[in-house]
């Protein structure tokens, strides 16, 4: 009912800029909260940035200063701008909404994640 595609990742050294972008589609009716979540090898996934329908945002304290999260409602989009990347920035980047969406002439609630989207960042 609602898919989110990913773009943006890629290799940057260490102190550069990347970009990221997730768009959602489907049956949406409203979203809600729009969010980053990252997710590096042995570790558990953790959000790196959230911002809610009313444009409220919230960061991990290790990337507040350098990324910054911002939506487009009117084209259902999430961006994330990472300023000054670390090599402990490297991680696969999943984007994440919560939406209400029609299903079967219904509104219902849902939870969706993006496929993934690796970051590389070399020292």
């Amino acid at each position: 009912q609602v898919q989110l595609v990913e773009s943006g990742g890629g290799l940057v050294q260490a102190g550069g800029s990347l970009r990221l972008s997730c768009a959602a589609s489907g049956s949406i009716f409203r979203i809600n909260d729009m969010g980053w979540y990252r997710q590096a090898p042995g570790k558990q996934r953790e959000l790196v940035a959230l911002v809610t329908n009313d444009g409220s945002t919230n960061y991990a304290d290790s990337v507040k200063g350098r990324f910054t999260v911002s939506r487009d409602n009117a084209k259902n989009t999430v961006y994330l701008q990472m300023n000054s990347l670390k090599p402990e920035d490297t991680a696969v980047y999943y984007c994440n909404i919560s939406c209400w969406y029609w299903s079967g002439g219904s509104l219902r609630r849902g939870d969706y994640w993006g496929p993934g989207t690796q970051v590389t960042v070399s020292s």
